[in-house]
């Protein structure tokens, strides 16, 4: 990625599809050129928690929202502490932000922080060929550098770009050394959780309930793990290919082998279902939003869900399956296209979900995830 902070009010942009789509509209955010997967998300509201996601390490997000940044940047809503999309597409920038927690408005972020974007582009149109055609390589050029080039060489540009599929990205988001967040009030539980991607409020959920959360690195051992005495192991959300994650699977497998209480969300889900000996694959345009209605079977409720994941586990969805940790079960899955979003172990306390219960932003409709998880470490020390 290279950008500049100077003209981005009047510059040109142009974004270019791999499959030569190119749509042309003005710079916004910081100047220069970036790369990464289109991807779409359909939430309304919440784009500071989805920029500072690390789940979106290298996708250019493409928001269906139209109106965009007319509440500003705060200080205390980022989920990390930094922005991780690699390119921002939005219709229509708001152009005076208006929040009584307001410190700076989203285009100033994005300067500030390098973040090449582009606006006044259908994003309608963008959206639906994304859907027809599935998530793709993309590329945003802006400024006065780029007027001049034939969009058949941007093309190239993109092309020569890396895919998402076969990446793996957990280790350049994850932390580089543990920490540790206290539990609110009185302690309870200690868990390690496996910073794949790990966002801020998923380990304060977990302080909520009295839970004291160490925060692993990615590269974290069992050893590791089990250094901190815990009474539940928890693996994160984050971005990139589970096919590359062989590490954290065979983490995962020796704390199933332990039969530690184990909760994981998003790509943890992926994790224990290549465990559990499943295969993953790569959705055609991915999950990503706050509206996505997800049933849970054990119970027959559905709930509205937060998602930001481009893969999926292959498990049957009418069978319970024998593993080499007992029987496992899919425990949620998708209403609008059937895709799991979650798994069980039926002999052991170990489950996961595909989505976002920790909800920022989002719907608190899963917020339970994290008491059935209390639960199991409570039944395990019973």
């Amino acid at each position: 990625m290279t950008t500049s902070t100077r003209g981005a009010a009047k510059a040109p942009a142009v974004l270019v599809l791999e499959d030569g789509r190119i749509f042309r509209g003005r710079a916004y955010g910081a100047v220069g050129e970036t790369f990464g997967e289109a991807v779409f998300s359909t939430g309304m509201t919440g784009y500071q928690e989805t920029l500072t996601d690390p789940s979106y390490h290298r996708q250019v997000v493409v928001m269906t929202a139209p109106h965009v940044g007319n509440t500003g940047v705060n200080d205390e809503d980022p989920e990390s502490s930094r922005i991780w999309v690699s390119g921002y597409v939005v219709r229509d920038p708001a152009r005076v932000p208006s929040n009584w927690r307001s410190r700076r408005t989203l285009d100033e972020e994005l300067v500030q922080q390098g973040v090449v974007g582009i606006s006044g582009i259908d994003t309608r149109a963008l959206t639906r060929h994304l859907r027809e055609r599935g998530a793709m390589r993309v590329g945003i050029f802006s400024g006065e550098a780029w007027a001049g080039t034939r969009d058949e060489a941007l093309l190239d540009k993109v092309r020569s770009q890396p895919e998402m599929k076969g990446a793996n990205l957990s280790a350049e988001v994850a932390t580089k050394e543990t920490y540790v967040v206290p539990a609110i009030g009185e302690k309870r539980f200690t868990v390690a959780a496996v910073d794949l991607g790990i966002k801020g409020m998923t380990p304060h959920r977990m302080a909520e309930r009295g839970i004291e959360v160490h925060v692993l690195p990615a590269t974290a051992t069992v050893e590791d793990i089990y250094g901190v005495s815990p009474d539940g192991v928890f693996f994160s959300n984050g971005p990139g290919d589970p096919a590359t994650a062989d590490h954290a699977v065979s983490v995962m497998q020796g704390v199933l082998e332990r039969r530690t209480p184990l909760f994981g969300i998003c790509f943890g889900n992926q994790i224990l279902g290549r465990a559990l000996g499943f295969g993953t694959y790569k959705l055609k345009y991915g999950h990503r939003g706050i509206n996505q209605p997800v049933q849970d079977r054990t119970t027959g409720k559905v709930e509205v869900t937060a998602h930001n994941h481009g893969f999926a586990v292959d498990a049957p969805l009418d069978k319970v399956s024998e593993t080499p940790y007992g029987r496992a079960e899919v425990s949620h899955v998708c209403l609008n296209d059937n895709v799991v979003e979650g798994l069980q172990l039926l002999d052991q306390p170990a489950f996961s979900v595909q989505y976002h219960p920790e909800a920022a932003a989002g719907p608190h409709d899963a917020a339970y995830l994290f008491d059935r998880f209390v639960s199991l470490m409570e039944a395990e020390r019973a």
